[in-house]
Formats: C-alpha cells, sequence, structure tokens
C-alpha cells in the first residue's frame, strides 16, 4: 500500500490531479518517491553507488535531487517539486507538504546529522531553504521563501529571512492540508509600520503637536533671539 498510498494522497491534496491513474503517470512528485525507495533500499544495504547511479537518475528524470540516505515517512506530497534538495541525514516524517525550490540541507563539511528533521503534516513553503541540523516540530507551516536556521517548535508558523515563529496553537487545521500560504504576516511591513510610529512619537515629542514656525525655528537657532528665562533670578 506504500506507493498507491502516495499517489492517492497526491491525488487528495492536489486539485489538479484528476485521478490516481494520472499521479502515477504524470507527476514527478510521486515518481521521485518510486526511485527513492529504491535507492534507499540500496544504500541502507551497503550498495552506496547503486543508490546514487539511481538517486541521479531519478533527478534527471524530475529535477528533483534526494539523496538515497534521506528518510521519507508515508504520504510525502511534493508539489511541481522542480530544483527541490533533500540531503543525506534528512528526515521526514508521515504527511507532510513540500513546494517547489526547497532544500533541507546542510551548512558546511560537517559530519554525522547535518541535514534537517521534519516531523509530521509539517509544511514548507516554494523556495524555503531549512539548512543544518534543526529540527521542526509537528503541524509546523513554513512560509514560501523563509530560511531556516534554528529548530521551530510544533503547531507553529514560521516566516522571514532567518525564519521567525508568528503563530503558534492558532488554527485547528491540519497546516499540511491547508495550501494556502497567502494569509501569513509580512514581518519586514510590521517593523517599518512600527518604526514610522516611533518616528512620529519622538517627531510629536520634539515639536509639540504642531510643527514650529519659521521664527521659532530661527529663534532656535540664534541664541539672541531667545526668550529670557523666567525666574526669582532674573537680573
Amino acid at each position: 500500500m506504500g506507493l498507491l498510498d502516495d499517489a492517492r494522497n497526491i491525488q487528495r491534496k492536489d486539485p489538479a490531479a484528476r485521478s490516481v491513474l494520472e499521479v502515477m503517470l504524470l507527476y514527478p512528485g510521486f515518481h521521485i518517491l518510486v526511485y527513492h525507495r529504491i535507492a534507499h533500499w540500496l544504500y541502507r544495504h551497503g550498495h552506496f553507488f547503486l543508490a546514487r547511479w539511481i538517486s541521479q537518475r531519478g533527478r534527471h528524470k524530475t529535477g528533483i535531487e534526494i539523496h538515497p540516505g534521506a528518510t521519507i515517512g508515508s504520504r510525502l506530497f511534493i508539489d511541481h517539486g522542480m530544483g527541490i534538495v533533500f540531503g543525506e541525514t534528512t528526515e521526514i516524517g508521515d504527511n507532510c507538504t513540500i513546494y517547489h525550490g526547497v532544500t533541507l540541507g546542510g551548512t558546511g563539511k560537517d559530519t554525522g546529522k547535518r541535514h534537517p528533521t521534519l516531523g509530521d503534516n509539517v509544511l514548507i513553503g516554494a523556495g524555503t531553504k531549512v539548512l543544518g541540523p534543526v529540527y521542526i516540530g509537528d503541524n509546523a507551516r513554513v512560509g514560501a521563501g523563509s530560511v531556516v536556521l534554528r529548530n521551530l517548535p510544533a503547531n507553529c508558523t514560521a516566516v522571514g529571512v532567518p525564519a521567525e515563529v508568528v503563530r503558534i496553537n492558532n488554527k485547528a487545521v491540519n497546516p499540511a492540508d491547508d495550501l494556502d500560504q497567502q494569509d501569513l504576516p509580512d514581518l519586514v511591513a510590521q517593523r517599518i509600520t512600527a518604526l514610522d510610529q516611533r518616528v512620529s512619537q519622538l517627531e510629536k515629542a520634539a515639536q509639540g503637536e504642531l510643527p514650529p514656525t519659521a521664527t521659532q525655528v530661527a529663534a532656535r537657532s540664534n541664541p539672541l533671539l531667545r526668550p529670557e528665562p523666567d525666574g526669582p533670578d532674573k537680573r
């Protein structure tokens, strides 16, 4: 039931897929899973060269590069898929959704566990880069174009470069089934707005409710025109 279950999952999640047969014959996201199942079996049994050869054949056929050492759970939905890269020690849980242009890669020439781990029901938006041995918790959603460099908790939404958590436990839907990536906050716009409000407050504190007149500006710049201080010591 493994590959058939994968095909049915793709057909269920992709509104453009009209049948399971269409998915099995025409979808590169399904084809690469077939290549990877073979390559991963060979890799686990010590046939490293042959495993890599199979994975490279899959790369040339689909535009998706998955190292044969990567561990992938059931019902992975790779949408479009072109430009996707999974490193050797990548681990992906069940029922995840990954869009085109995603990299689950390392940060250098480290050895051992050096690639990301994804929990179950994780959604990774188009063009996202997840680098290093970071962990992304169950039901997390990462917005398109983000760069993830540190662990993300379960049930969160993260966006930005580097990615920051902007929501946790605020939706009851399964993120892997929610393919709408437009409902995400714009961190840059929020910070610009906050900065603009801060500048306005500082200007208001410096010049009062109304801008100074030309006479007031001239008086500030010329000590002779400034009013003398009032008080008992005035001579």
